[in-house]
């Protein structure tokens, strides 16, 4: 479905918004509401495809903004924070895996076809599970919050930990986009045979 500058501008917009707003587990929503972050990236990557020299970056920027905003606003010095340390700068390729899976699965799909559907599983999973090794074990092996010793074992034991909750929200999140992409490719379809039926 090609799409105009206005059009990829609004998404950018909206999936900024929806990052920012699950990020920050925004008090207000009286719940705690899963981060979006990861489904945002592989989504951008698909739907802004061409795009990332600027929309990945400001993504990216965004999410540190939003962290560092977190983490001061709760009176903790930004780099004391249990989650940060030398491997958070990881995030930016274990987020350029999302990006790139969501990408490829833009250059490789064909419509709305169950061949489609399979690629985007594969794209998904694929670009999940090197998101969560990068990110994950960045964090074990650079952080000095991991107790010594670290060992491949209790590695893999905290990658267990935390695996499927991490797949199921991305898979969630990329799977409402999916309903939204679908009903906007059904509605483009709608209004291009009505607009030629009157002519």
């Amino acid at each position: 479905m090609a799409m105009t500058q206005t059009q990829r501008l609004g998404i950018f917009a909206a999936l900024a918004l929806v990052m920012a707003v699950t990020r920050i587990h925004l008090s207000l929503l009286h719940h705690d509401i899963w981060d979006a972050s990861w489904g945002v990236f592989f989504l951008a990557g698909f739907w802004l495809r061409g795009t990332g020299r600027w929309a990945f970056p400001v993504l990216m920027a965004e999410a540190v903004l939003v962290d560092y905003l977190v983490i001061t606003h709760m009176g903790i010095s930004f780099w004391s924070h249990y989650c940060v340390s030398a491997g958070y700068w990881f995030l930016i390729p274990a987020y350029g895996a999302l990006w790139l899976g969501g990408s490829w699965l833009a250059k490789h799909q064909n419509g709305l076809r169950l061949s489609t559907l399979v690629l985007a599983v594969v794209a998904l999973l694929v670009s999940e599970n090197l998101c969560y090794l990068i990110s994950n074990g960045s964090f074990y092996w650079l952080s000095a919050n991991v107790p010594q010793p670290k060992t491949f074992a209790s590695w893999f034991e905290n990658l267990g930990d935390w695996y499927l909750p991490f797949l199921q929200t991305t898979a969630l999140y990329v799977g409402l986009g999916a309903v939204l992409h679908v009903l906007a490719v059904q509605l483009a379809r709608i209004t291009s045979h009505s607009g030629q039926a009157q002519h």
